[in-house]
C-alpha cells in the first residue's frame, strides 16, 4: 500500500470554490490561500444547524487507534450515505510532526488534503500565535525594563514565552542580566499549550477575542494582586493585529471531497485538546452533520470539550463516538506489542475496562449516546471481533468495526449509519462538577467520576494558588486537568482499567484569558522533548520538490 504522503500527492483535489459551493459559501466569504486552501468569513450569528458528533477515543497507546483517521473516515461516510456533512478538526503542531506522531491530518484513504501543508505551515496560524504570545511577553519586559509602573514581582510572571516545536533546552532559562533586562528565571511552552492558543481556540468573536486576550494574567505586581495583559499598555491591540486573520477558519477538503475546516490546534494532555469554536460553528451553520473530534482519549480531549469548550460555546454533541481497536484494546490487556498480530482473548478481555470505563463516562456522566468505533486490521479475528460487538452491546452502546484506511467513504457507511441513528436518540449534557463548586472539589470530582481516582494529593504550592484564586474571585471558572494521555491515572505505566490510584496535583495555573484554571498532575511537561528517533530523521525534500516520509 502506498504511504499516507503518496496517496495524499497523488490525489485529484477539488478547487477549494467548488468545495466551498457545497455547503452554500459564495466566493465573497472565501479569502482564498491558492487553490486548495481558504480563510471562511462567515456572517455574525448564523444558525447552527447541523447534528454535533464529538470523536473521541480509549487511552492511546503504541498500537495506534486512528481517531482522526475515523473522524475523517465518518464525515466521507456521511456524505456517501447521503448525509451533508462538514468537519472540524485540528491544526497540526510542529512540535509531534517532527517529534513522536510525524503528521496528523488522517492516514490512508481518509485524509485531509493538500496533506504535506496542513501539516507544515498551512495558513499561518500557529506562527501568529506564537508572535503574539512573544510579543506579550516582550511588551512585558520591556515594561519591566523602562521602570516598572506596574510594579511586577520579577518573581511572580505567569506568562511565558513560546515556540511550535519541540525543544527541552528551553524548559528552564535565564533571560535578561548585563544590560539585556531585568535578570529572572522562565521557561518556553510549546505553542500548543499557550494561552493564546486557547483564547483563540474558544473566542467566540473579535470582540470576545480582545476580552480574553485583555484578561490574561502575566503574572502577580509586589503587593500581591493579579497584572493582566490590558494593563499593559498597547498589548491588547498590537496581539488582536496578529491575530486577525488567525481568527478565521481554515476551509480545505477531504480526499473525496468533503468540507473540512481546520482550525487550532490545543493539545489534549496539556491544553483544553479542542479546535476553534470558529470552526465548530461554521461546521454545524453550514452543514447537517458536523464531526468533530478532541485530542486523545475520552478523560482527556472529550472531558474537555464536554465541561469546557461546550459551556464556552453554548453547544453540546448529539452524539459521541469513541475509537478502538483490537490491538490497542489487547496492549491495555498486557499483550506485547511484538504479539499484537496473534488471537489474543485472553489480553482482549482484560483491556476492555478501559474501553467500557469510557463508555460509563459518556452515557452515565455525560449522558449522551455513545458508538463505538473500532478501526480494522486484517488480523483481527472473528472470534475478537464478536467479543467485542457482544460487550460493548452489553454496556449500552453500538460497535462498529470500520475500514476507512483501506476503503474511505465507503469504509465509514456502517458506522455513519449508527451514527445518525444515536444522533436522533434524545439527550440533554450533563456535567460532572458545577461550576460554583470549589476548585479542588471539581478537581476531585473529575477524578474521581472520569478517571475513577480514590481521591486527588495536592501539593501545598498548589493549594496556595487556589486559595489565592478564589480569594480573587476566579474559582467558578471550568478546571482542565494536565496529565499523561496514556493512562486513566496520572502514571503512564498504568494501563486498562486502573484502580486504588489517586492524582497528585503538583500545581496550578489560572488562565484567565483562557478562561480556565490547570490542574498540572504527574510528570506532565508544558514543553515537550524529542525522542531518541524523531520523525524529522524520515522528513526530506527531493530535487523535484516532492516532500517524503510525512505520514
Amino acid at each position: 500500500m502506498l504511504s499516507d504522503i503518496e496517496i495524499a500527492e497523488s490525489a485529484k483535489l477539488s478547487d477549494i470554490r467548488d468545495v466551498a459551493k457545497m455547503l452554500g459559501l459564495t466566493e465573497n466569504e472565501l479569502e482564498l490561500y491558492g487553490k486548495y486552501k481558504a480563510k471562511v468569513v462567515l456572517p455574525k450569528n448564523a444558525k447552527r444547524k447541523a447534528k454535533l458528533i464529538l470523536v473521541t477515543a480509549i487511552n492511546p497507546t503504541a498500537s495506534g487507534e486512528g481517531k482522526t483517521t475515523v473522524s475523517i473516515g465518518l464525515a466521507d461516510g456521511l456524505s456517501k450515505i447521503g448525509k451533508k456533512a462538514c468537519l472540524a478538526l485540528r491544526e497540526p503542531s510542529l512540535g509531534p510532526v517532527f517529534g513522536i506522531k510525524g503528521g496528523a491530518a488522517g492516514g490512508g484513504y481518509a485524509q485531509v488534503v493538500p496533506m504535506s501543508e496542513i501539516n507544515l505551515h498551512f495558513t499561518g496560524d500557529l506562527h501568529a500565535i506564537t508572535a503574539a504570545n512573544n510579543l506579550l511577553c516582550a511588551l512585558m519586559d520591556n515594561h519591566i525594563f523602562r521602570g516598572n509602573e506596574l510594579k511586577i514581582d520579577t518573581n511572580n510572571i505567569y506568562f511565558h514565552r513560546c515556540m511550535d516545536m519541540n525543544e527541552r533546552q528551553l524548559i528552564n532559562i535565564t533571560i535578561g542580566g548585563k544590560g539585556r533586562g531585568v535578570e529572572r528565571e522562565d521557561h518556553f511552552d510549546i505553542t500548543a499549550a499557550s494561552e493564546i492558543m486557547a483564547v483563540l481556540c474558544l473566542a467566540t468573536d473579535i470582540d470576545d477575542l480582545k476580552k480574553r486576550l485583555g484578561n490574561i494574567i502575566v503574572g502577580l505586581n509586589v503587593d500581591g494582586d493579579f497584572v493582566r495583559a490590558k494593563d499593559i499598555p498597547g498589548a491588547v491591540g498590537s496581539m488582536a493585529v496578529l491575530l486577525k486573520e488567525a481568527m478565521k477558519p481554515n476551509l480545505v477538503q477531504t480526499l473525496e471531497h468533503t468540507p473540512a475546516f481546520i482550525h487550532g490546534g490545543p493539545f489534549a494532555n496539556i491544553a483544553h485538546g479542542c479546535n476553534s469554536v470558529q470552526a465548530t460553528y461554521a461546521a454545524m451553520s453550514l452543514a447537517d452533520y458536523a464531526v468533530t473530534e478532541a485530542g486523545f482519549g475520552a478523560d482527556l480531549g472529550a472531558e474537555k470539550f464536554l465541561d469546557t469548550k461546550c459551556r464556552a460555546a453554548g453547544i453540546e454533541p448529539d452524539c459521541v463516538v469513541i475509537v478502538a481497536t483490537v490491538k490497542a484494546l489487547k496492549l491495555h490487556g498486557g499483550a506485547a506489542k511484538e504479539t499484537l498480530s496473534q488471537e489474543n482473548l485472553e489480553a482482549l478481555e482484560k483491556g476492555m475496562p478501559n474501553l467500557l470505563k469510557h463508555i460509563e463516562n459518556i452515557v452515565n456522566v455525560y449522558k449522551k449516546p455513545v458508538v463505538v468505533a473500532m478501526n480494522r486490521f486484517f488480523t483481527d479475528t472473528q472470534a475478537e471481533t464478536d467479543f467485542v460487538i457482544e460487550t460493548v452491546k452489553k454496556a449500552g452502546a453500538t460497535a462498529v468495526f470500520t475500514d476507512v484506511f483501506l476503503k474511505g467513504g465507503d469504509g465509514g457507511k456502517e458506522l455513519a449509519e449508527e451514527v445518525v441513528k444515536a444522533c436522533e436518540i434524545p439527550s440533554k449534557l450533563c456535567h460532572p462538577y458545577e461550576l460554583n463548586e470549589g476548585v479542588c472539589q471539581k478537581i476531585e470530582n473529575v477524578a474521581k467520576k472520569i478517571y475513577g481516582a480514590d481521591g486527588v494529593d495536592f501539593s501545598e504550592e498548589a493549594l496556595v494558588k487556589i486559595k489565592t484564586i478564589e480569594e480573587k474571585g476566579c474559582g467558578d471558572l471550568p478546571v482542565i486537568i494536565a496529565k499523561t494521555q496514556y493512562s486513566l491515572s496520572d502514571n503512564a505505566e498504568l494501563l486498562g482499567r486502573p484502580t486504588g490510584f489517586r492524582i497528585t496535583v503538583r500545581d496550578i495555573v489560572l488562565k484567565g484569558g483562557a478562561g480556565f484554571i490547570v490542574a498540572i498532575s504527574g510528570k506532565i511537561m508544558l514543553m515537550p522533548g524529542l525522542g531518541a528517533h524523531p520523525a524529522a530523521e524520515k522528513i526530506d525534500l527531493l530535487s523535484d520538490g516532492t516532500i517524503v516520509g510525512l505520514s
